[in-house]
């Protein structure tokens, strides 16, 4: 059975850890789930800071055509007029304070090209120097105006992997068709930062329309530049309380970082979070989209197999594509969100719950364990208390055998006529009721038992003296003793205090003990009461009231038994003691009865000491006799 239980166990515990194992899974693509969604609406949240600048200038799918600059100061001016005034849903993110400058870059001149300054609070344009941050970005937009479709794919001009590509329609990935959509074409430079799209300007053909303008004709450039202070210190620390706080606040250290040959730090919830990404950031996304390299080697003719996505796990991947990204050299690198978690990180954090699962399955199993191996413990148990059972009913019935087998002879004698004269008869009937008295008195201990087993016994308590209690047993005992030549020492003090109890049961108790003590002794029959008052485990008075003899003594690993009912040292069974097994037993639960107890001491070969706790009543206890006796235990 316990070969089973321990294979049963095994089964559950490998099955417990397979499961856990599929839980732990389970929760870490749900939590990765959550927590890419959370940066997914952060993300959208701040293209919508940026759009609206974007959208505010009204360029169409005719990228300009029928648009004066005029036009666009305007729309720009009555944007920032109405910015942080309305509480409507299309106002949601019109925040004037993001763009610090807005420009047209003219390249489509024959001369030299003319940066052009919309000035919103006077409403008036006025020619602009170049600032040396826009000479790269305006020099690139120049090389890149030639035409509509060149200037909708200045972003790809020596962005690296970007030589890898097909035509434009055909890119390997949805999202990059946006990278040429003329519907869109917005175009990001992370460096500035600025957003730029190309526009046609009608009035280059004169008052009147004579000509209409194609793709192929050259393209002027809006320049939106943003205020890379109000990004760094209103619109991100916004949107990170808004996505990643809990109660105790931001759960994630956060950071928005540009990465490339050097990782600039644009926004840090934590001072130094985000110098470097290592294995410790729970989640990265590129904020504009995948990089051009990410699908570096793929063409029209071979697109990407879904295995291509595995580059990009959850834990670094490209939010969907905004505007295409400028990048004109190799060095610059892309804005990514940075995130970790405030508790140990993500793989800490889903670990802990996976331990924290597997101890409480193993707790569950050890559980189980146990319960089954005490069901054992307690068939064993109730197997041995069964044998005991049975040794008991076999013990009363040789008992019982021996005196009504004598009892039946004497019968017999006296029916057949055998005794002859008054002697003789009184000496039959003599043994009739020595056996018989043998009979009641196994009857009674039995009977005793079993009351003082169901609790139903009655019990009269009272303030015994000791020395009366010695003396009943003695008279009680006097002819077993007279009858096997024992001698009895008694020391007794008649001073001692009274003690609590029943008067019959502890009577019992004592014989019981002398009685033992006379059948376990061989050669020295002579046994010692003596009675002493003392203080018990819990420091209140007592009477100790012993009984030593000379005898074969217990073994050391009986002594936890012999107080179990029915037990047997297998040396009296042996030696074919007579004896039912249950006089130790009925004496312990008698001294019990009202707050005693029954102890002994024991050494095989030299003899054994049993002795009767008994507490005191409460006046005796009061008396300053005992209370000099106390003192004297204590010291």
């Amino acid at each position: 059975m316990l070969a089973g239980i321990g294979i049963l166990l095994v089964i559950l515990g490998t099955l417990q850890y397979r499961w856990s194992t599929q839980i732990k899974k389970v929760s870490e693509v749900r939590v990765a789930a959550d927590l890419e969604s959370l940066m997914i609406k952060w993300h959208l949240d701040f293209y919508g800071e940026f759009s609206n600048a974007c959208v505010a200038l009204q360029i169409g799918p005719d990228s300009g055509e029928r648009d004066s600059w005029e036009d666009y100061l305007h729309r720009y001016a009555k944007w920032g007029t109405t910015a942080n005034t309305t509480y409507l849903p299309d106002q949601l993110y019109t925040n004037r304070d993001l763009v610090r400058e807005v420009y047209l870059w003219e390249t489509s001149r024959r001369t030299e090209p003319r940066l052009l300054r919309l000035d919103a609070e006077k409403e008036r344009i006025e020619n602009a120097v170049v600032p040396s941050e826009l000479q790269s970005l305006l020099a690139h937009l120049e090389r890149n105006s030639s035409d509509l479709r060149t200037a909708l794919r200045a972003w790809a001009d020596g962005a690296p992997g970007e030589q890898a590509y097909g035509p434009a329609d055909n890119l390997p990935s949805p999202s990059y068709s946006l990278r040429s959509n003329a519907e869109t074409g917005w175009q990001f430079d992370e460096h500035v930062p600025a957003l730029v799209h190309p526009i046609f300007h009608y009035t280059l053909h004169g008052a009147v329309d004579t000509k209409a303008l194609s793709s192929a004709d050259p393209v002027d450039w809006v320049v939106v530049v943003l205020n890379l202070e109000t990004i760094q210190n209103r619109i991100l620390p916004g949107l990170m309380r808004r996505y990643f706080s809990g109660p105790q606040g931001l759960e994630y250290k956060s950071a928005v970082i540009a990465r490339g040959a050097t990782t600039k730090v644009l926004y840090s919830s934590d001072p130094g979070f985000g110098t470097r990404i290592d294995s410790t950031s729970d989640a990265v996304m590129n904020i504009f989209g995948p990089t051009p390299a990410t699908f570096k080697g793929y063409t029209s003719q071979t697109p990407p197999t879904p295995s291509v996505r595995e580059v990009e796990d959850w834990r670094h991947f490209s939010s969907p594509v905004w505007f295409p990204v400028i990048r004109r050299t190799s060095s610059e690198g892309p804005w990514a969100l940075v995130l970790q978690n405030r508790r140990g990180g993500f793989d800490a954090a889903v670990n802990q719950v996976w331990r924290s699962n597997l101890l409480t399955g193993g707790a569950v199993l050890l559980l189980l364990a146990a319960s089954m191996v005490m069901v054992v413990v307690a068939s064993q148990h109730a197997q041995k208390l069964a044998n005991l059972q049975m040794d008991f009913v076999a013990s009363v019935s040789h008992e019982l055998r021996t005196p009504l087998a004598v009892i039946l002879s004497a019968g017999e004698n006296v029916r057949d006529g055998l005794p002859e004269g008054r002697k003789a008869f009184m000496e039959q009937g003599s043994v009739i009721s020595e056996q018989a008295n043998q009979l009641m008195e196994l009857v009674d201990q039995v009977l005793r038992f079993a009351s003082t087993s169901k609790g139903v016994l009655q019990r009269v308590s009272s303030a015994i003296q000791v020395t009366t209690l010695v003396d009943s047993a003695l008279r009680n005992t006097s002819e077993l003793l007279q009858k096997v030549g024992f001698r009895v020492e008694t020391h007794v003090p008649s001073d001692l205090p009274r003690v609590l109890g029943d008067m019959a049961g502890l009577t019992q108790s004592l014989q019981n003990l002398m009685i033992n003590a006379v059948k376990y002794s061989e050669h020295e029959r002579w046994i010692r009461i003596s009675a002493q008052t003392g203080i018990d485990q819990d420091g209140r008075p007592e009477v100790r009231v012993s009984v030593a003899d000379h005898g074969t003594g217990i073994a050391s690993a009986e002594l936890t038994q012999i107080f179990q009912p029915f037990y047997r040292s297998p040396r009296a069974v042996a030696a074919q003691i007579r004896g039912t097994g249950l006089g130790l037993a009925i004496a312990k639960r008698n001294a019990e009865a009202f707050g005693g107890r029954l102890s002994v001491e024991s050494e095989v070969g030299v003899g054994s000491v049993f002795t009767l706790h008994l507490p005191v009543t409460e006046e005796a206890s009061a008396s300053p006799s005992l209370a000099e006796t106390k003192t004297r235990s204590n010291s």
